[in-house]
This record gives C-alpha cells, sequence and structure tokens, in this order.
C-alpha cells in the first residue's frame, strides 16, 4: 500500500517530521543532509568534475524537453542564468520543429540539439528531462558527471509512466506532488529520489489546470535541487517497492461511457481527465454521439417522474436548458452534443426527443442512450489503484 508521511500543520511557523522540511513556505521532503560531497552518476566524483572543481553551482546543463509542461522547467532554468546564479550554460534537445520547447529556445537564442544528434563538446555537468517522450540510452547518460534529472509531476512511486496527471484526477488522489529524480537507462520513471513536494489536489479540478500548477512546482523543485545538487546525490534515496501504480497513455477509447457500470462521480472525474481533449462518447440510434459541456451531478426538478428511469435514460430539463442522463447512481447533465454539428440541449430535445420524431422512428421508441460495451478497459488493467488521500494529522 501507499504510504505517507502524515503533517501537522502549525500556524505560526514549520514543523519537520519524519524526513520532511518547510522550504519558502513549501513542504519538500529533503532527501540529504548539511554536509555532502560532490558524486558522479556512479556514485563517485569523475575526472571531469575534479578538474573543473564543479562542488556547487553554477551548472552547464543540457536541457530535454517536448511540451508546455517542460517548457516551465526551461523558464526557470533560463531565468537561472547570469553572474552568481544557478546555471551557467544552457542548451535544448529536441524531437521536432514544431514542439513548444524548441520554439522557446530559438526566441530565446539558446542552442538547439537535434535528437539524437547531441554534441557534447560544450562538457555538460548535469541533464535535464521534462516530458521528453524518449528513453535515454546510457551511453549519454554517462556523459553527463551528475546523470540526468527527471522532473516527474506525482508521487513517485505512485503513477509511473506518460500520464500521470490524468491518472491523478481520474482515479480521485487527493494529493500529488512532484519528484525529481535521476533516471536511469532502461526503464522509465524508476530511478532514485533526489527531492519531492507535495501538492493537495483541489475539488473539481480538471487534468489540464492540474498539470499547469504542477509545471510550476516542478520547475521551482528542480531550481531548489540543483542548488544543493551534490548534497541531493550524496543522500537519494530509491523508490520504495509498495505502492508503485503505472500511469499509461490516455486512449479514446476510453471516452465512451457505459450508463449502468458508471457512478456520477467516476463519470466527473473522467471528464475532467480527459474532457479537454477527448469528448465523451455514447451511442444514440446507432451513431456516435459527443457529450459536451459536462456540468457534473444533477437533482432532477420532478423526482417522481425520474424514478423509472434505467441507466442511459435521458430527460430534458427545460429550466436549466440541461441534458439530464441516468447513470449508475443518479443523473448527470450535458448542456451540449454533437451528431453532425453541436446541438444545445434544447435543440436536441427538439429535433431528436420530442415524441413526434420518436413516433416516426421504427427503432428508436424511447429517450435512451445505448452504452458501448466493447470499449477498451486497459486503463485499469493491473491498477487497482485507491485514491490518494490526503492526511493531515499526526498518529
Amino acid at each position: 500500500m501507499w504510504n505517507l508521511t502524515c503533517l501537522k500543520v502549525l500556524e505560526h511557523g514549520g514543523s519537520v517530521l519524519r524526513g520532511l522540511c518547510r522550504t519558502k513556505g513549501r513542504v519538500v521532503a529533503c532527501v540529504g543532509q548539511s554536509h555532502a560531497w560532490i558524486c558522479s552518476s556512479s556514485g563517485n566524483p569523475s575526472a571531469t568534475q575534479a578538474n573543473r572543481g564543479l562542488s556547487q553551482p553554477p551548472w552547464r546543463v543540457l536541457f530535454f524537453g517536448s511540451d508546455d509542461f517542460a517548457v516551465e522547467s526551461l523558464k526557470k532554468l533560463n531565468a537561472s542564468r547570469g553572474d552568481g546564479a544557478i546555471v551557467d550554460l544552457l542548451e535544448v534537445v529536441a524531437l521536432s520543429s514544431s514542439v513548444p520547447v524548441r520554439k522557446y529556445a530559438e526566441e530565446h537564442r539558446l542552442r538547439v540539439h537535434d535528437w539524437p544528434d547531441v554534441d557534447f563538446s560544450s562538457q555538460f555537468d548535469v541533464g535535464v528531462v521534462v516530458s521528453f517522450g524518449c528513453l535515454l540510452q546510457e551511453h549519454v547518460i554517462k556523459k553527463l558527471p551528475y546523470g540526468i534529472l527527471n522532473v516527474h509531476p506525482s508521487l513517485l512511486p505512485r503513477w509511473r509512466g506518460p500520464a500521470p496527471v490524468f491518472h491523478t484526477v481520474l482515479h480521485g488522489d487527493k494529493l500529488t506532488g512532484v519528484t525529481i529524480m535521476q533516471i536511469r537507462p532502461k526503464r522509465f520513471d524508476v530511478g532514485p529520489i533526489l527531492s519531492q513536494e507535495l501538492y493537495p489536489v483541489p475539488e473539481k479540478i480538471t487534468a489540464e489546470e492540474l498539470g499547469t500548477s504542477l509545471a510550476v512546482v516542478g520547475a521551482q523543485l528542480l531550481v531548489d535541487t540543483l542548488q544543493n545538487l551534490p548534497e541531493r546525490i550524496a543522500y537519494r534515496r530509491e523508490q520504495a517497492k509498495e505502492g508503485a501504480t503505472f500511469a499509461p497513455k490516455i486512449s479514446s477509447s476510453l471516452s465512451w461511457l457505459v450508463w449502468e457500470e458508471q457512478t456520477c462521480e467516476e463519470i466527473d472525474r473522467l471528464f475532467r481527465a480527459i474532457g479537454s481533449r477527448i469528448p465523451l462518447r455514447t451511442i444514440w440510434m446507432g451513431r456516435t454521439i459527443k457529450l459536451l459541456d459536462f456540468v457534473g451531478k444533477c437533482q432532477p426538478f420532478l423526482a417522481g417522474s425520474y424514478s423509472a428511469a434505467v441507466p442511459g435514460s435521458i430527460r430534458y430539463q427545460k429550466e436549466s436548458n440541461t441534458l439530464l442522463v441516468c447513470c449508475k447512481d443518479g443523473w448527470v447533465g450535458f448542456k451540449t452534443v454533437k451528431l453532425k454539428k453541436r446541438l444545445s440541449a434544447a435543440d436536441f430535445y427538439n429535433g431528436y426527443l420530442h415524441q413526434s420524431y420518436l413516433n416516426k422512428s421504427p427503432t428508436q421508441t424511447s429517450c435512451q442512450f445505448q452504452s458501448y460495451r466493447e470499449r477498451t478497459q486497459h486503463f485499469l488493467k493491473g491498477q487497482n489503484a485507491k485514491p490518494l488521500q490526503l492526511n493531515t494529522g499526526v498518529s
């Protein structure tokens, strides 16, 4: 099971409990002590380090990244350059010409390397990889005396894999965070942890909103880690074997709804996890219909007339201009749907739910969506992941 150190939040001042400390008003897991010396990714100082005396910043950093989440860390590193700063040299490795990381690098005149043709002649001290999408080989890692750090938006070992933020929201976690780890070859997200920061998940937040927040948290934690890098590496800790879960990529098959099996809460979490990228879908008269502008769990105004409804049943609530759909334990609402074009709830009712239309249809005699039961369940296989709860007391 996932075990989390409990924190007692004091009104005046911070507290240090079980290896956790408060840095600049933020709760950070400290992996290290006050006296440490430089060590390479293999655990010993390299000849390059000894010759250059690399026991403190500024560092020569090689950054690997692609998306907007990665750009936030790159911005923070770029802002940390200059006299007396944390970063001396900053260069970027990008996959293609269209990714946000490359665009930012070019706009700010940072040298860009085209993966996998990386020029290591600048004698970088450390690498940073954020949302890069490629597994870095051992020979690449060994070219960097301090190895390569990864900014991962979860509390590892929970949610290893490419989509941790989506699965945090999908599974209803109350607590998440960011992990700074050293990468290892051959496997993603299994390396030793240098630092972690906890982040309570706000209610009703979307995966997109949470990702934006964690990008900012992760960027600052990265800079804090680089500030004391030799110490953090010297006292790094291996990931626990217990509590590991996998966060595979989100598939479009996940968007199909099964009204008989999914609760209001599960549909709400699903929409907040994927709705900004993949619309929720169901079947209407043999055709795919996309359900948009989700409003959450709804209470019918006339409860008696809804009591005999079966999952998939549809009602139009004129007072709120909302399309209500019955699921496993109640009703959820949508303001808009899309067949061939976008339709408001009122337009869909007038065009497809009115009794005069149903009387003309040889196959549709009731107002009901059909579940798509062949949807892939790969995202749940092997998970059995219970929500990660937030404890505020000390046992």
